[in-house]
């Protein structure tokens, strides 16, 4: 909990700066965001030795899962975020929680050779651009645990036109309307 802490006193701090999270957000930050985002480590494999979060932002759910990774001796977890100022909180919250993950200040189509076992993403894109991305950060057969809003059903619709994958809804612990996707077997309709 200390190392959470941290990170909740960093991001308040940094939040006043750059926009990291909505303000109406920091209100409940605990559950909307440290809650949302740890639910995910319960449906990562025992045998995942790598995570890849896109878009990390202000670091949900990656840097948490990192947190509790390096906490449990689990996977490496890398945060991919093209922001310069979202990158530089990043490795700031990581040096100063000993989280451990590997940042990389790029876009994820730009990075070679990721391979990650599982894939994450929260409040990054709709399915349909995200998916491509999914794809290339994860290795043949990835997994992919990714946090919806209620506009998930239509999302994963229009997806389904380019894209075939095993899917299941994992019902959200914070938010009702809400969702976590878990996808495999993730291929590309040409």
């Amino acid at each position: 909990m200390r190392r959470f802490d941290i990170y909740a006193d960093l991001l308040c701090r940094w939040q006043e700066k750059i926009n990291l999270v909505g303000r109406a957000t920091l209100a409940d930050l605990w559950r909307r965001h440290f809650l949302d985002s740890a639910q995910i480590y319960a449906h990562i494999p025992k045998n995942t030795s790598s995570i890849v979060d896109i878009g990390s932002g202000a670091g949900f759910p990656g840097l948490v899962l990192a947190i509790l990774a390096s906490a449990y001796e689990g996977p490496i977890v890398g945060l991919v975020e093209s922001d310069t100022r979202k990158s530089a909180f990043l490795r700031e919250v990581n040096r100063e929680t000993s989280a451990n993950a590997k940042i990389y200040n790029r876009r994820v189509e730009d990075l070679p050779d990721l391979a990650a076992d599982v894939v994450t993403a929260r409040g990054c894109a709709p399915l349909e651009r995200l998916l491509p991305w999914v794809a290339h950060a994860g290795r043949p057969g990835c997994m992919a645990l990714l946090s919806k809003g209620q506009k998930w059903r239509d999302e994963l619709t229009l997806a389904e036109k380019n894209w075939t994958m095993s899917v299941a809804e994992i019902s959200s612990q914070t938010d009702t309307s809400g969702i976590i996707l878990k996808l495999e077997g993730l291929t590309y309709i040409e």
